[in-house]
């Protein structure tokens, strides 16, 4: 039987797992985007655009350097959800 305790665990853990995804990405894009607005603010260039490549490049390249990990986490995380169901629910 499924109680407050259960459901507590299985949303932090869930909540957990989606930070430790989303966090490389984000932190990566967010200093790109923080060094071209440096850039951007020194050299007096104020296209819009200009940041947008950087960016991407960034997340990209933590996609690639960081995949594995986030994989290994999402893979921990339905796991640890596949077991929890098969304990609770039977």
């Amino acid at each position: 039987m499924l109680t407050d305790g259960y459901i507590v665990e299985v949303i932090t853990q869930a909540l957990v797992t989606i930070i430790a995804v989303a966090a490389p990405p984000l932190i990566m894009g967010l200093a790109a985007g923080l060094i071209m607005a440096i850039f951007q603010t020194v050299t007096s260039i104020q296209e819009p655009t200009l940041a947008f490549i950087p960016k991407i490049i960034a997340v990209l390249g933590s996609l690639i350097m960081f995949g594995p990990f986030m994989l290994a986490q999402l893979v921990e995380f339905f796991d640890f959800l596949a077991e929890f169901i098969v304990i609770h629910m039977a």
